[in-house]
Parts: structure tokens; C-alpha cells; sequence
């Protein structure tokens, strides 16, 4: 029998060297994309992911009759990218969710099955990914530095350890590291994302309740998949 393969890799360029050969891809951006995307489609909402600072995103949302989710820094209670404004949206609502990291990353998947995975769903993404095939990569999205490079962020780290620690199959070493970290960190994780420069920025701009929705690990069922190019629930 073949075993089933397990990758891991960081932002746009590991996505681009692992795509070829994956079954299925699970995008982690913990904060907060991934995070984002489980609350709506746990509501039965679809989200359209959008590569932030893209032109064209309000004519996306009005082609496919969806509503066009706002900054998070934005005032007046908008829908954004903030896990908890998403968490009163109706069943069949259509929310276009721009964003730089996850958004961008989950736009560049093609045919292959993607999923959003982050601590939250770890254990219902991995065992949906686990029924595309034998090669499932998770791709930590990271941040950016102010250059525009890969800024790597210890919450996606462990969001993708925890999807890879659900996971049966061989890990390579980059994935054997990954799941060793969140194994290693499970019993501290919470203070290490608040403690994180990811974690500081949210709180002291004033989201600390979108980190607190981020940290709440497995008590989702939800296995947000990408179809048609809106992630919804996996079936």
C-alpha cells in the first residue's frame, strides 16, 4: 500500500514547488484569514478569496451577487476579515474576503482540492484533505514584512503542526518539524499567538477578539473546501 505523503512549506514559492505534486492543499493563515473563512462557512456563508490591494474586487463581488467584505480597520461594525464579524452571517450569503496572505495564496491552487485550515478545524480539515489522495501539503501563509517577503509567523506554524499532528502518513522533515513544534507547544499555545508579534498587533490595534476566535482549538467540524471559487463546506 502507498503511504500517504505529508508536506509543509512556507508562503507563495513553497506553495509554487509543491503544487505539482499535491493531491490536496490546505492554506493556514491563522490570523486571520483561515480563521475568517471557518466561522462563515460554519454559518453555511460562502467566501470568495480575494488577493487584497488587487483592483477589480468590488466588481467581483457585485459579478457574483456577494457582499464585499470591508478593511478591518474600518468603523461601523462592517463585515471584514475579523473572525468575529463574520460570525452573524446567514446561511447562503456570499462574502468576498479580500486579503494579502491567505486570499492571495488560495487564488493560486488551480484544479487542485484546497482547504483553509487553521487551529479551530485542524482535525475536520485534515481528515477531509486526507480523502483527495496520497500527497497533502499544508502551506503556512505567514506574514510580510514591509519589503513585501515572507515574514514567517509562529501562529501558522502551529495551526499547520496541529492540522499535520491529525494527519496518518509519512511526514517529510520539514513536516516532521512543523507537527514536533505544535506538539511541543500544544500546552502553551494560546499565550505563544498572544504573545507573538502577529498576536501583539491585533490586540493592541484593538482585535483581541479575533485572536481569542483563532486560539479556540478543534471545536469546529467545518472543512472550508474550495469550489467554484468560493470556499464553502466540504462534503
Amino acid at each position: 500500500m502507498v503511504k500517504r505523503i505529508l508536506s509543509f512549506a512556507w508562503g507563495l514559492n513553497g506553495l509554487r514547488a509543491l503544487l505539482p505534486d499535491s493531491d490536496a492543499v490546505v492554506i493556514v493563515d491563522v490570523l486571520s484569514f483561515s480563521t475568517a473563512v471557518d466561522v462563515a462557512v460554519s454559518r453555511g456563508a460562502l467566501v470568495l478569496p480575494y488577493a487584497y490591494g488587487r483592483e477589480g474586487a468590488a466588481a467581483h463581488a457585485a459579478l457574483h451577487e456577494a457582499i464585499l467584505a470591508q478593511p478591518r480597520s474600518a468603523s461601523g461594525g462592517q463585515l471584514s476579515l475579523s473572525p468575529k464579524s463574520l460570525s452573524k452571517l446567514a446561511s447562503g450569503q456570499r462574502i468576498v474576503l479580500p486579503s494579502p496572505n491567505g486570499s492571495a495564496l488560495s487564488e493560486l491552487t488551480g484544479v487542485c482540492p484546497t482547504f483553509a485550515g487553521c487551529l479551530r478545524n485542524a482535525g475536520a480539515v485534515a481528515t477531509a484533505a486526507s480523502q483527495q489522495g496520497k500527497r497533502v501539503t499544508v502551506i503556512a501563509a505567514g506574514e510580510k514584512w514591509p519589503d513585501g517577503s515572507l515574514r514567517p509567523a509562529l501562529e501558522d506554524l502551529l495551526g499547520a503542526g496541529a492540522i499535520l499532528d491529525a494527519l496518518e502518513g509519512e511526514l517529510t522533515s520539514d513536516a516532521e518539524a512543523t507537527c514536533m513544534a505544535y506538539r511541543g507547544m500544544r500546552d502553551t499555545c494560546a499565550e505563544a499567538v498572544r504573545d507573538c508579534p502577529s498576536g501583539q498587533e491585533l490586540i493592541e490595534a484593538g482585535y483581541a477578539d479575533d485572536v481569542a476566535y483563532a486560539l479556540e482549538r478543534n471545536i469546529s467540524t467545518c472543512a472550508p473546501r474550495l469550489l467554484n471559487g468560493a470556499y464553502q463546506q466540504a462534503h
